[in-house]
C-alpha cells in the first residue's frame, strides 16, 4: 500500500503529504525520483550529457589495441542493447491520475496489491474486502481510495467503508458473481416489511455500504456488470429463494457520490440510495434490456437532500423511482423523500416512466425539482403512484422543461395501483397528493396527452399544468385526456384538458410556479483530486 496525494483535498491531506499549513496554497505533487540508468564502464570517466573535461582529451583511438576494439564493439552491440532491456523491467510503473470528486484522498492502494486478478474468471470478493479492511485504518487521517485498474474483475457481494473513494479505470469492469453463494442475504428493509421480490430477507448489492459518511463511488466510465440475466430468468420462473440483488446500495450513510460510471445488466433496482442524505449521483450511464425486470435505474428512498444530475438511462422499469417505504411498514418508519433535485436526465423506458414517484410512498414524498428532462420512446413522462392502503403523501412537486419524443402518456397519475406488502395494510390509510406542478414542455408522437385518476373520496388537489404543447401521433387515442377524482388548473396548453383542470388563459402561463430558492445539495461542490501510486 503506497502513500496517495489529494490538490485541494483539506488539511488532513494537503498537511499530511507537503507538510503545509493549512493555509498553504496547494502545490504540485514533486515528479518521482528516477532510477540511475547503469552504465557501462567506458563511459564512468564522462557520463552522458556531461561536458569532456579539458585536462582529459579523448584518447581512446590512441591506446586501442585490436582487441579492445573488439571488446568496444561487443559492448555496443550486445551489452548495451542488454542493459537497456534489464533498465526498463526494473523501472517502477507510476500511474499517476487527476479526477473530480466531492472528497480527496490521502492514501491509494490499487486492488492487486491485495490479490486482485482481472482475468474475468477468478473470483475477487476476498480482494476487495481485503482492501478495503486495509484501507479502513486511514479513515481518520485523511481517507484513502481503492483504484480497480483495467480488467474484469468478477466479484461477489462487497461492503465499503467511510472516508474512502473507490474508483474505476475507464478499461476496469466489475463483473457480478452468478453464483447464488457470492451473496450474502441480509435483513429486509424495515421500511418496506419484507422483500420485493419475495417474503424474507435479500441478497446483498454487489456493492454495498451501511452507517457510512464521506463514500464516493467513481471512476474513468468504468463498468459494473450485474450479468443479470441469470437473475432475470429465476424471477420469471419463480425461483427467487430471497430478492434480487442491486448494483449499489447505500443505507443509512451521509456524504455520498456516485459518479462517472457505466452500469449495465443490473439483476434489479441499478443505484438504491435509502435512508442517507446529501447524496450526489452525477454522470452516471445505465444500460439494461428494455424487458429486463424491475430494472430501476435510480431509486433515492427514504432521502434527504439528494442531487441527481448529468445521466443517460436505458430502463426496463422506471428512470428514476422516488420512494420511501410500502404500506403499513413505510407508514410506521415514518422517513420521507425530500429535498430532491433531478436535472438534465435522458431516458429510454418503453414500458414504464421517465420519473416516478412512488409506488412505495408511505413515508411521504415532498420538494422534489426536476428540470432539463429529455424523455425518448417512454411510456409515460412524469408518474405518480400509489393507492388506499399506502398512506404517506406526494406534495410539492415541480418539474419543468421536460422534452418527450414518442410517448403512451406524457402525464399519468394512478390512485389504483395496488401492490401491497402483504394483507396487514390499512385500507384507511389514504393517500395526500398535493401542489403538483408541470411547466414549459414539448411533446410529440404521443399517444395520450395525460391519464390522471385520483382516488375516490381523496382526490388529487392542486395539479397545475401550464405552457405544455403536446403534438398526438397519427394513431392517437380520440379523448387526449382522462380525468377523475383530480382537482386543479392549466393555463396555455395543448390540446385542452379536461374539465377538471380548467384553463386559466395565457396570462397566467406563470401560475405554476418553480422554486427559486436552492436547495444545500445544489452548493456541494467537487474538487480536483489526484492519484498516485508505485509499484
Amino acid at each position: 500500500m503506497k502513500r496517495g496525494e489529494s490538490s485541494g483535498g483539506g488539511q488532513s491531506s494537503l498537511n499530511y503529504l507537503f507538510g503545509g499549513s493549512e493555509s498553504d496554497d496547494p502545490q504540485p505533487p514533486p515528479p518521482l525520483p528516477k532510477p540511475p540508468l547503469s552504465l557501462p564502464p567506458y563511459a564512468i570517466d564522462n557520463p552522458p550529457n556531461a561536458p569532456a573535461a579539458s585536462s582529459q582529451p579523448h584518447h581512446l583511438g590512441n591506446i586501442l589495441t585490436v582487441m579492445d576494439v573488439w571488446l568496444l564493439l561487443f559492448v555496443t552491440l550486445v551489452a548495451l542493447p542488454n542493459l537497456v532491456v534489464v533498465e526498463s523491467r526494473k523501472t517502477p510503473n507510476y500511474d499517476y491520475f487527476e479526477y473530480c470528486a466531492v472528497s480527496c484522498r490521502a492514501y491509494s492502494a490499487s486492488l492487486v496489491e491485495f490479490g486482485g486478478v482481472g482475468d474475468g474468471t477468478t473470483l475477487n470478493t476476498k480482494a476487495f474486502q481485503a482492501a478495503i479492511d486495509h484501507l479502513s485504518q486511514y479513515a481518520s487521517s485523511g481517507g484513502s481510495q481503492l483504484y480497480v485498474p483495467p480488467g474484469r474483475w468478477l466479484t461477489g457481494s462487497f461492503n465499503l467503508t467511510s472516508h474512502f473513494t473507490l474508483f474505476l479505470h475507464k478499461d476496469a469492469v466489475i463483473l457480478g458473481s452468478q453464483d447464488e453463494s457470492d451473496w450474502p442475504v441480509i435483513d429486509p428493509l424495515p421500511s418496506y416489511g419484507r422483500g420485493r421480490d419475495t417474503q424474507g430477507g435479500r441478497f446483498s448489492s454487489l456493492i454495498f455500504g451501511t452507517n457510512l459518511t464521506d463514500v464516493v463511488i467513481t471512476g474513468d466510465n468504468g463498468t459494473l456488470d450485474g450479468q443479470g440475466d441469470v437473475w432475470w430468468q429465476k424471477f420469471h420462473k419463480g425461483e427467487l429463494s430471497y430478492t434480487r440483488p442491486y448494483l449499489i446500495e447505500i443505507m443509512y450513510s451521509e456524504n455520498v457520490q456516485i459518479s462517472n460510471l457505466t452500469l449495465v445488466n443490473s439483476p434489479s433496482w441499478n443505484v438504491h440510495p435509502v435512508y442517507s442524505s446529501n447524496v450526489v449521483v452525477q454522470g452516471i450511464t445505465i444500460l439494461a434490456p428494455v424487458t429486463s425486470p424491475n430494472t430501476d435505474g435510480i431509486n433515492p428512498d427514504s432521502c434527504t437532500n439528494t442531487r441527481i444530475e448529468d445521466c443517460y438511462i436505458v430502463s426496463g422499469d422506471d428512470c428514476v423511482a422516488v420512494k420511501s417505504g410500502w404500506d403499513e411498514y413505510g407508514i410506521a418508519y415514518g422517513m420521507p423523500t425530500r429535498q430532491l433535485v433531478i436535472r438534465r436526465l435522458t431516458c429510454i423506458s418503453p414500458f414504464s416512466a421517465v420519473i416516478a414517484l412512488g409506488s412505495e410512498m408511505s413515508g411521504g414524498i415532498q420538494d422534489v425539482r426536476a428540470e432539463d428532462i429529455v424523455a425518448i420512446n417512454s411510456e409515460s413522462g412524469v408518474r405518480i403512484k400509489t393507492a388506499m392502503g399506502r398512506g404517506g403523501y406526494v406534495k410539492d412537486i415541480f418539474v419543468r422543461r421536460m422534452t418527450m419524443k414518442t410517448m403512451k402518456w406524457a402525464f399519468w397519475m394512478t390512485g389504483n395501483y395496488g401492490s401491497h406488502a402483504d394483507d396487514n395494510y390499512d385500507p384507511n390509510a389514504l393517500p395526500v397528493i398535493q401542489n403538483i406542478n408541470y411547466r414549459d414542455m414539448v411533446a410529440e408522437n404521443v399517444t395520450m396527452a395525460a391519464r390522471l385518476e385520483g382516488i375516490s373520496g381523496d382526490p388529487f388537489t392542486g395539479i397545475c399544468i401550464s405552457n405544455v404543447t403536446i403534438q398526438l401521433a397519427k394513431k392517437a387515442k380520440k379523448v387526449p385526456w382522462t380525468c377523475a377524482d383530480v382537482a386543479g388548473i392549466s393555463s396555455d396548453v395543448k390540446p385542452a384538458p379536461c374539465d377538471l383542470l380548467p384553463d386559466q388563459g395565457e396570462e397566467k402561463v406563470g401560475t405554476c410556479t418553480f422554486p427559486e430558492d436552492r436547495l444545500p445539495i445544489e452548493d456541494v461542490k467537487v474538487q480536483n483530486c489526484t492519484y498516485r501510486r508505485n509499484l
